[in-house]
């Protein structure tokens, strides 16, 4: 393998901070290097060393005499005044370019939407970003560095993107160095891991999932021998606490040491321990939908949707960009009227929604984080737990100055967490995230995990990020053509139906469907053979997941109530029958899904206990 570019013993600073200090390493022909680092690490700035971009404090970078290096920034590096093709191909003559049919594929994966001939100007945030990294991707480049490439793409965007660039490049050829906080997609595409965290960069091999799996081994490794120096610190301490005449007859040099040990312990970090409960229990309705439609004058966004949510349901809704997930969740929380039929709520519904705009913190950026905190009780029940709020945003990542921030200066990762735990705090039963990922790094996003295992209402979410979806829900649903589609083979179902339906799409009008029908059988080569294997085993995957979700949750629910049961008033005869009922049909429920649970375990080959 050849190197592409160094860097030698680099440093790099700002004026408030240090970003590099001493960093050493390569980019070799056939490297696909994912990087994660908590947000402000300074992932982007690495990338603009790597391109050259800018220069670093200390050290040198090195890259290969006549390098290509293409690099998609945060901020994109288009034209207003030119048009989308002239800024993707310049001059260039349109058959040098439509001849191609890698070209080809890039435009109708990410502009099929968006005309060549409109002005740069006139697009959308999200059409200009797919027009940068369209512009990025049909230039030919030894190495691409991506900065988050998959902010303003779909589900099946992102797909897509994926799978370009695992074959963009014959193997062993080309390098990527990508940054983004979606990990289906670090899974999909990297082969090793850059890990930025205080200023140093440490390499795992293998993508996210196994980046994940070393990590915790040598986060164990590093507990192990802080235990080891914390029985050193105490027996030094013990030894400091003696009698003064015991520490003047000691070497001094004793003394200096155990100091040496107690300055250097690191401040404990705050673990992420936010568990949601709900506090309201939930009747048996909490939203039912009939004949329920929308649309704007003679343009439908959605029709004839039938529907129950029920208490306990976690459901993620997908659907492509435009599709109408934001609109459908206006309706479901009453934001918004339907333009037909009816949407019946629970009576015990409280409802807590965290938007993409962040409608929770609108007007307050001159308001600080403790003078925001003002606005919720002091003291809350989470989790069976008395909270105070100010502990729940702390948990969240919080610290020290940060309550005194003015929400107008914190950034978009601080908002977005800060947005989620005032969610939080209004102590909801129903809880509706619409693109709860962005701008969390992967850290904080298997924290908001943790928080939504143990939140125990009705939970909806709207998210691009495969990894949230399918950790964080039971059943996935799709907006597509104006309708709600269950799926219980989960993202890998929705992307075949939106492939089938572009499939159909591009079929001649006048074809007998049963040729086309054979046709579309021939044409399945091993790759696809292969996807679709892989798709099949994901979905198992994911069903054997949520079976033993649903398994532990209903073994909970038996457990307290046989609790409840054993400690219950022995004369209140009305109370034991309620609980005997409640044991006998919770048990009956828990005896199906643990067989469920054992078919599921069965088709991927997994003991369950």
């Amino acid at each position: 393998m050849g190197i592409l570019c160094t860097l030698d013993s680099v440093g790099l600073e700002w004026p408030t901070r240090r970003v590099l200090d001493d960093v050493s390493l390569g980019v070799y022909e056939g490297d696909r290097i994912g990087v994660v680092g908590t947000n402000g690490a300074g992932k982007s700035s690495l990338l603009r060393l790597l391109s050259g971009e800018i220069e670093p404090t200390e050290g040198r970078w090195v890259p290969r005499r006549g390098i290509r290096i293409g690099m998609l920034g945060q901020a994109d590096a288009l034209d207003d005044e030119a048009t989308v093709r002239e800024n993707l191909f310049g001059d260039l003559p349109e058959f040098a370019w439509a001849a191609k049919a890698g070209v080809r594929s890039i435009l109708s994966a990410l502009l099929a939407d968006v005309g060549l001939e409109r002005r740069v100007a006139e697009l959308s945030g999200g059409e200009r970003r797919r027009v940068d990294l369209a512009r990025l991707l049909v230039g030919e480049w030894d190495l691409l560095l991506l900065d988050e490439p998959t902010n303003h793409l779909d589900v099946v965007g992102i797909t897509w993107l994926a799978e370009h660039l695992q074959n963009r490049w014959p193997t062993g050829e080309g390098a990527l160095v990508v940054v983004t906080h979606d990990r289906w997609f670090l899974d999909t595409v990297c082969t090793s891991m850059w890990e930025l965290h205080s200023g140093r960069i440490e390499r795992f091999e293998g993508g996210f999932s196994a980046y994940t799996q070393q990590r915790v081994e040598r986060d164990r490794q590093a507990r192990k021998a802080e235990v080891k120096r914390q029985n050193a610190l105490r027996r030094e301490l013990a030894w400091l606490a003696r009698a003064p005449q015991a520490r003047a007859t000691r070497p001094k040099f004793r003394k200096q040491e155990a100091e040496a040990l107690i300055a250097d312990v690191p401040e404990l970090r705050d673990p992420i321990r936010l568990r949601s409960a709900a506090v309201a229990r939930l009747g048996k309705q909490v939203f039912e939908l009939e004949d329920v439609a929308k649309s704007y004058g003679d343009r439908v966004i959605f029709e004839g949707v039938d529907w129950i949510i029920g208490p306990g349901d976690r459901i993620g809704l997908l659907g492509e960009n435009g599709a109408g997930k934001t609109t459908f969740l206006d309706v479901l929380s009453g934001v918004d009227e339907p333009s037909k039929g009816t949407i019946k709520r629970g009576k015990s519904v409280r409802l807590a929604r965290v938007s993409q705009h962040l409608d929770l913190l609108a007007g307050r950026d001159e308001q600080t984080v403790d003078r925001l905190l003002e606005d919720f009780k002091r003291h809350l029940v989470m989790g069976g737990e008395e909270v105070t709020s100010r502990s729940v945003v702390e948990s969240l990542g919080f610290s020290g100055g940060d309550f005194l921030t003015r929400l107008g200066d914190l950034s978009g990762g601080q908002r977005r967490r800060l947005a989620i735990a005032c969610a939080l705090m209004q102590e909801p039963n129903v809880l509706i995230l619409d693109e709860p990922g962005n701008d969390l790094d992967v850290d904080m996003l298997a924290a908001l995990e943790s928080v939504l295992d143990g939140f125990s209402g009705t939970l909806l979410i709207v998210t691009h990020d495969r990894y949230l979806m399918e950790r964080a829900t039971d059943d996935v649903y799709a907006l597509m053509d104006g309708r709600i589609r269950h799926l219980p083979g989960g993202v890998d179902e929705f992307l075949r139906r939106v492939e089938e339906r572009s499939g159909a799409q591009d079929a001649p009008a006048d074809a007998d469907p049963s040729e086309g029908a054979c046709a579309a059988e021939r044409a399945v080569d091993e790759r696809e053979l292969r996807r679709r294997q892989n798709a099949e085993r994901r979905a198992a995957r994911h069903a054997f997941d949520v079976a033993g979700r649903r398994v532990k949750r209903t073994r909970d629910e038996v457990a307290s109530l046989k609790e409840r049961l054993a400690s219950a008033d022995p004369t209140d005869y009305v109370a034991l029958q309620e609980l005997q009922t409640a044991l006998n049909e919770a048990t009956a429920r828990l005896a199906e899904l643990e067989d469920e649970w054992l078919v599921a375990a069965l088709e991927i080959g997994e003991d369950v206990d």
